[in-house]
């Protein structure tokens, strides 16, 4: 081979080999890990501080009032009341017909709370919606008027400013502000069973009853209705030693338990407050409504007869 062909054949292996190595650099350069273009897209929103804890990341704003407890409770007054916001309407189906004068009005039931996802939205008297203020939502109550909360748990009272209309999920009574509901102390429940009193201006409202920080013992004087003594077997969902929370538990399962609406009633004996469901006329009967409960709900009823 004369020394021309030599050269030309030594330059092609040099360019082949040349080829082979910057192939080789791409294949093993390092590229962008993935999570380190994610980390530089924008944040999402906050997760909220448990898992559940808040109905579609209906969580704490960013930044709240440094003293929650220090935000005072709304001052009742007399106001005109808003045409628009205390007209019939409809809503999922259901006619709501509010109040069109403030006068005496009590009620209890489930209360729950709205946040940030409303933060800075219109009410239905054109207000802007503020978390922080002691405000609620109510279905029928005149807007605007206040009413004083009271959590049936814990004996905590609060006193709002009706300017919102709400909720309407099914045995919900009232919402509350953020900062109303974190003064009663179930934010992180996200609901709690409640009375609800409205307060007429210049007329003197029922006094709050006194901060309770512990539950009501048996043969304590309390307010529950109790079923009667009639017989037959009954499917017992459980028993509490103090009647608010027998009465707690009765009002969350009368939403999870539609079907059963109306007939979950709670039965005093030997000083406990029982959750029934019934009267059935056989075992049997019983039994299917109990497999029912069992399957919809992680808990063990068990049959009783009275």
């Amino acid at each position: 081979m004369t020394r021309r062909k030599r050269a030309a054949e030594n330059a092609k292996r040099a360019i082949a080999l040349c080829a082979i190595a910057l192939v080789a650099g791409c294949a093993t350069a390092p590229k962008t890990p993935r999570i380190e273009r994610e980390a530089k897209a924008p944040p999402s929103a906050p997760a909220p501080s448990r898992p559940g804890g808040y109905y579609l990341d209906d969580g704490p704003g960013d930044g709240p009032p440094a003293e929650l407890e220090r935000i005072p409770d709304a001052q009742p007054r007399p106001e005109p009341l808003h045409r628009a916001a205390n007209s019939p309407y409809v809503v999922f189906g259901k006619e709501y017909v509010p109040e069109r004068s403030v006068r005496p009005f009590r009620q209890r039931g489930l209360a729950s709370w709205y946040g940030r996802r409303f933060h800075g939205n219109r009410t239905s008297n054109g207000e802007r919606y503020d978390m922080y203020a002691m405000t609620a939502a109510h279905p029928t109550l005149p807007i605007p008027s206040y009413a004083r909360v009271t959590s049936i748990a814990n004996g905590r009272s609060v006193v709002v400013r009706i300017n919102d209309r709400g909720p309407f999920l099914h045995g919900r009574i009232i919402d509350l502000s953020y900062a109303a509901a974190w003064k009663l102390g179930y934010v992180e429940q996200g609901s709690a069973l409640v009375d609800v009193e409205a307060i007429v201006p210049g007329e003197t409202a029922t006094a709050p009853p006194p901060r309770q920080e512990r539950a009501p013992a048996a043969g304590d004087a309390i307010d529950v209705p109790v079923a009667a003594e009639p017989g037959g077997i009954y499917v017992q969902l459980g028993a509490f030693s103090a009647p608010e929370n027998a009465e707690s538990l009765r009002a969350r399962l009368a939403l999870e338990l539609a079907t059963f609406e109306g007939q979950i009633e709670i039965y005093r004996k030997d000083g406990l407050y029982r959750l029934h469901v019934g009267p059935y006329r056989t075992r049997a009967e019983a039994s299917v409504v109990a497999e029912q409960i069992r399957g919809a709900l992680e808990m063990q009823p068990h049959l009783v007869v009275r």
